[in-house]
C-alpha cells in the first residue's frame, strides 16, 4: 500500500455508475484550536482515508476536543467530464465536517458513519486546479453523539478515538436528473423482487428500466415511473445463504419524459428472508428463508493496529470475513460500528449473515435502571443517524438484525425506537437490547454471560438468543499492542487449553440450541489493543485455534458427553453417552485405559454394578478420532434408615 494506490477500489459497490475520481492519497493537514480560521500554513501531509490518530495516516496525533483538524488538497476535474453536476463525496468523517471549495464554504455534516454528499459545480474554477478544505470537529466521549468504542483515554474494552476522515474521498460527475435512492425488497414466497427508485429532487416525471440478470442471462424486465413500486419475477429463485450466497445482478436505466437515457448503474441483490417462526417443538425461532439456521457467529469490533476504523487495504477487509468463515461460522454481529460499504459487500458475496448495531453515544445505564433521557440535541442526532444507517445499508442481503442498544449504551426510549426502526425497515429483525435492560419488545430476547454460555427462558413472541459469551483471553508474546496489562474475560494459558475450553463452551451451546436457543455470538474475532479475547491477534497474524479446528469444534465435532447427574449409586447405574457430531461412533472402557478403535462399541445405556472409571471417545468415518472424556462412577455403601 503506498499513498498513490491507497484504497483505489470503487467505494459503492451497490450503485456502480462507470465515471469516478478517486480523491483518497495525500492531503496537507494542520490541528488547531477549535476557535480558530482555516490556517495559512499547515503542519504537513495526511493519508487519507486514514484517520489522524492512526499510524497509517502518517500523523498518529490525537486531536482533542478543544481542538479542529484541517485538511486541503487540490485537483482537476477530468476534461471528458460533460456533467451537468460535479457531486464531492465523503463516505465518513467523524464526526463534524465542513467543506470549503476554491475558498468558498459549501456546507457541513454530523455524524461519524453516514456519507455526505456536495454538488460542487458552481463553486468550480472553469478550467485548473480546484481546492478543497476541510475542517473537522470531534468532541469523542465528552459529546453526547454515536462514536460506539471511541474515548480519549483507552482502556479495557473502550479504544482509541478516531478523528477526521476515515473512508473514501471522490467526485462524480452526474447529469441534472439521475436515481438518487432505491430501495430492493426480494419476495422468496412468490419468487419476485419489488424495487422503488427516487430521483433528485423527488422528479415524478421519469421512468426506469429494470432488467434482472441471473449471471449474465436476462431472466426479467420491467418499465415503471419512478417513485412507484416495481415487481418484477425471479422463477425458480436461487436463495441467499451462507452456504449459498448466490447474488443476482439488477441494471437500471433512468429515462427522462422524452424516453431519453439520463441515467444507468448497476446493482445486485440476494433472495433473502429473514423471520420468525416456530419449529418443529413449537419453539420461536430465527428463520432464515423459512427454515431454522443456527445463528453462531463473532463479535467483531472493526479495529485494525495500523489503521484504528480503516482497514489497510480491501484484502485487508476481506480477510477477517474469510476467517471468519474458514473457522465455521455463519454469523457476524458489528458492534456499535458502521463499516464501509465494501465490507457488506464482502459479506453478501462469501456469505456471512450480519447484525448491525448502531454506534453508542450519550449516557450509559445499569441492568435495572430506566431509560436516559437525552437533550432534544442528543435525541435528534441519534435518530437522524440511526434513520441513514438503515436507509444506505437496507439493500444488503447480508444484513438480518438491527441492533440499536448494547447493554444500555445511550439506551433511550427503547420501545418507540424499536418500533421505529420497524417503520424504517418492515423487512428484518430487531433486537432492541443486546445485553442487560430487556424492554420486552421487538423480536429477540438477549443475554450476555460470560464465558458462559446460558440463555433467556424462551418466549411464545420472541426469539431467544446469546448475544455475546465467551470472551477467553489468550496473549500471544510478540503479537499484542502492550506489553503488560492485557486482559479477557477469562485468562487462558496456551492455545491447546483455550482449544480445549473452547470446545467445553461449545458443547454447552449445543445444548442449549435444542432447548431453543437461535443464535450465539462469541467475543471475538480479534484482540483489540489490550484486550486479547479474539481467536485471531490484532496484527492478523496469528489464529490461536487453527480454522481448520475451529470449523470442526462449531461443526460438533467434539469429544462424547458422559452423562450423570450424579457420580454415586448404591445399588446399579445406568451410564448413557451421547455422541453430539454429526457422526462418528462412540468406543468406551470401563477399566480406566484409553479407548482404542477396538474398544467396545456403545450402543445403549451401560449397567455399572461396581465403582468404575469410563473413558469414552469418538472415532469419525475420516479416521481422525476424539480427545477422551472421562468419568468416575461410585458406588457407595447405602447408610442404614433410623426408626
Amino acid at each position: 500500500m503506498t499513498p498513490e494506490n491507497v484504497w483505489q477500489e470503487y467505494p459503492r459497490p451497490q450503485l456502480v455508475r462507470e465515471k469516478w475520481l478517486n480523491l483518497n492519497g495525500l492531503w496537507d493537514y494542520a490541528i488547531r484550536p477549535k476557535d480558530e480560521e482555516k490556517p495559512d500554513q499547515f503542519d504537513g501531509k495526511i493519508l487519507v482515508p486514514f484517520a489522524v490518530e492512526s499510524a497509517l495516516s502518517g500523523v498518529g496525533k490525537q486531536v482533542g476536543d478543544q481542538n479542529k483538524l484541517w485538511y486541503r488538497r487540490t485537483f482537476e476535474v477530468p476534461k471528458n467530464w460533460k456533467a451537468e453536476r460535479i457531486i464531492l463525496r465523503f463516505d465518513a468523517v467523524d464526526w463534524e465536517l465542513k467543506v470549503w471549495v476554491n475558498g468558498k464554504y459549501v456546507d457541513s455534516h454530523t455524524g461519524g458513519y453516514d456519507n455526505s454528499a456536495y454538488n460542487i459545480t458552481t463553486y468550480l474554477n472553469k478550467e485548473g486546479l480546484q481546492e478543497i478544505v476541510v475542517s473537522v470537529y470531534d468532541p469523542v466521549d465528552s459529546g453526547t453523539q454515536p462514536r460506539g468504542k471511541q474515548v480519549k483515554s483507552p482502556n479495557g474494552i473502550w479504544y482509541t478515538s478516531v478523528t477526521g476522515i476515515w473512508q473514501t474521498v471522490w467526485l462524480e460527475p452526474l447529469a441534472k436528473e439521475n436515481i438518487e435512492i432505491f430501495r430492493i425488497v426480494p419476495d422468496i414466497d412468490v419468487d419476485s423482487v419489488s424495487i422503488k427508485v427516487t430521483c433528485v429532487n423527488d422528479n415524478k416525471q421519469m421512468s426506469y428500466e429494470a432488467l434482472v440478470f441471473d449471471q449474465q442471462k436476462l431472466i426479467s424486465k420491467r418499465t415503471a415511473s419512478t417513485m412507484k413500486v416495481l415487481r418484477l419475477g425471479v422463477p425458480d429463485a436461487k436463495l441467499w445463504t451462507p452456504d449459498s450466497p448466490f447474488l443476482y445482478d439488477l441494471i437500471m436505466v433512468l429515462h427522462d419524459k422524452n424516453g431519453k437515457v439520463v441515467d444507468s448503474l448497476k446493482t445486485y441483490f440476494g433472495m433473502r428472508k429473514i423471520s420468525l417462526g416456530k419449529d418443529e417443538k413449537g419453539i420461536t425461532r430465527m428463520m432464515l428463508n423459512n427454515k431454522f439456521v443456527f445463528q453462531h457467529g463473532f463479535l467483531d469490533q472493526g479495529w485494525w493496529p495500523d489503521g484504528l476504523y480503516t482497514a489497510p487495504t480491501d484484502e485487508a477487509l476481506r480477510y477477517d470475513i474469510e476467517m471468519t468463515k474458514k473457522m465455521g461460522f455463519n454469523l457476524v454481529r458489528k458492534h456499535v460500528k458502521v463499516e464501509p460499504d465494501r465490507w457488506y459487500y464482502w459479506c453478501d458475496k462469501l456469505g456471512l449473515l450480519v447484525w448491525q448495531d448502531m454506534p453508542s453515544g450519550d449516557a450509559f445505564i445499569g441492568p435495572n435502571d430506566q431509560d436516559i433521557t437525552r437533550t432534544s440535541e442528543s435525541g435528534q442526532e441519534y435518530t437522524r443517524e440511526l434513520q441513514e444507517m438503515i436507509r444506505e445499508k437496507f439493500n444488503h442481503p447480508s444484513i438480518i438484525v438491527w441492533v440499536p442498544y448494547n447493554e444500555g449504551w445511550g439506551q433511550w426510549k427503547t420501545s418507540i425506537i424499536s418500533d421505529l426502526i420497524k417503520v424504517y425497515d418492515p423487512t428484518r429483525l430487531v433486537d432492541a437490547t443486546s445485553g442487560w435492560a430487556d424492554r420486552k419488545c421487538s423480536d429477540i430476547s438477549d443475554m450476555h454471560n460470560y464465558p458462559g454460555p446460558n440463555m433467556p427462558e424462551p418466549e411464545p413472541r420472541r426469539a431467544v438468543v446469546l448475544g455475546e459469551y465467551g470472551g477467553l483471553g489468550l496473549p500471544i508474546e510478540g503479537h499484542t499492542s502492550q506489553k503488560m496489562n492485557n486482559w479477557g474475560y477469562k485468562n487462558i494459558s496456551n492455545p491447546a487449553n483455550l482449544a480445549d475450553a473452547y470446545s467445553e463452551l461449545t458443547s454447552k451451546l449445543l445444548e442449549l440450541k435444542e432447548k431453543g436457543l437461535s443464535a450465539a455470538v462469541y467475543t471475538q474475532t480479534t484482540d483489540v489493543e489490550g484486550e486479547v479475547n479474539g481467536m485471531m491477534t490484532y496484527d492478523r497474524r496469528v489464529s490461536k485455534i487453527t480454522p481448520e479446528t475451529l470449523a470442526r469444534i462449531n461443526a460438533g465435532y467434539l469429544p462424547p458427553k458422559i452423562i450423570s447427574e450424579i457420580n454415586t449409586f448404591t445399588k446399579e447405574f445406568m451410564l448413557n453417552i451421547q455422541n453430539q457430531s454429526p457422526s462418528g461412533e462412540i468406543r468406551y472402557t470401563l477399566n480406566g485405559k484409553d479407548p482404542e478403535k477396538k474398544s467396545k462399541l456403545y450402543k445403549t445405556a451401560v449397567k455399572l454394578k461396581k465403582t468404575t472409571e469410563v473413558k469414552a471417545r469418538i472415532f469419525w468415518p475420516d479416521g481422525t478420532f476424539s480427545k477422551v472424556s472421562t468419568a468416575t462412577i461410585s458406588k457407595v455403601t447405602e447408610k442404614p434408615g433410623k426408626n
